[in-house]
């Protein structure tokens, strides 16, 4: 009987080095379109960063990341969020004390971050007298370390020098630790909580609003100097999306009437663009693009929170009056 072939092309049947020549050349062919899709993807990605001005699907990944752990302590246990903002809190104070110093400026590590952990349980337990009293402390604290490091005869300074390393250190703790604790002070009231997570929601709002309007339509600089991608049109979209956010939020999460989510929209947008700008003031004086590269697409994290830190204490106060 005759034998079938196991290859009808050739009729015969294929050889060892047939078959793995065949595997070399299809795992070749494989690699190949794998390189061309990355390459396309990367060209991709490249000409988004150029437009948009930072690195899109990893600054959203991140976003996503960090909004995520918040909605879950906000929603599930808020004391967990007590948690999270500390740790935010502490990296703020960390990346601000690192660019200082960078810029000259000696403000001592230790008792920052010290007094930036200690504020955080003060203002969720202690309420405004816990958070007040704290932050005083501490920066009679991060003084004290101040001026017990110029004792030593490696370390000395100038008394011009020594007023303002102290004068510096009780900014980074009243800018980032000091705003930043009133949205744990929010949260710890009654239903707070949801104020909180609604002050948030707006703020996103207001950033993405003036993303996308700016990237759209921005052609007027509001404040070129300070933010030159910064625009009259973007501050437009950041105003609307927050209004319709704050109206959202008004009605179906904090159970409030209509008006005053377009109230708080309209603050809510004016704090978190001077928020932002005030931040850009801080990275033009000290000659910095980003506060940290810890954050890819963001920077650090005090330039993903920047526009929070004032919003927070105007949250606050509107919680006080309408709730």
């Amino acid at each position: 009987m005759g034998t079938v072939p196991d290859d009808p092309e050739r009729g015969t049947t294929p050889t060892r080095p047939d078959v793995d020549a065949r595997a070399h050349s299809a795992r070749h062919e494989i690699e190949d379109q794998l390189r061309a899709q990355r390459a396309r993807l990367e060209a991709s990605n490249a000409k988004l960063t150029e437009r948009t001005g930072r690195n899109l699907p990893a600054a959203i990944g991140i976003g996503v990341g960090l909004g995520g752990s918040v909605l879950v302590s906000l929603i599930l246990v808020k004391a967990l969020f007590m948690v999270v903002a500390a740790v935010l809190i502490l990296f703020m104070v960390i990346e601000l004390t690192n660019a200082v110093r960078v810029a000259g400026r000696n403000v001592p590590r230790v008792p920052s971050v010290l007094t930036a952990l200690a504020v955080v349980p003060a203002a969720y337990y202690w309420r405004a007298e816990g958070q007040w009293l704290v932050l005083l402390g501490g920066i009679l604290f991060i003084s004290l370390w101040r001026v017990a490091e110029i004792a030593v005869p490696s370390r000395k300074a100038t008394g011009a020098d020594l007023v303002r390393d102290l004068g510096t250190g009780a900014f980074v703790q009243i800018y980032t630790t000091f705003l930043g604790s009133f949205l744990v002070l929010l949260t710890a009231q009654d239903g707070g909580q949801w104020w909180a997570l609604g002050t948030l929601i707006i703020v996103i709002s207001v950033d993405t609003g003036a993303y996308a309007a700016g990237l759209n339509f921005g052609k007027h600089k509001m404040a070129p100097r300070i933010s030159p991608k910064k625009t009259w049109e973007g501050f437009a979209g950041s105003a609307a999306a927050a209004m319709i956010a704050g109206v959202l939020i008004a009605l179906f999460m904090i159970h409030e009437a209509w008006w005053l989510g377009v109230l708080m929209g309209a603050v809510l947008t004016l704090t978190a663009t001077v928020g932002d700008l005030t931040e850009s003031l801080i990275k033009r004086d000290l000659g910095i693009k980003d506060i940290s590269t810890w954050l890819p697409g963001h920077g650090g994290f005090l330039d993903r929170l920047d526009s929070t830190l004032p919003s927070a204490v105007v949250a606050y106060a509107l919680y006080l009056i309408f709730a």
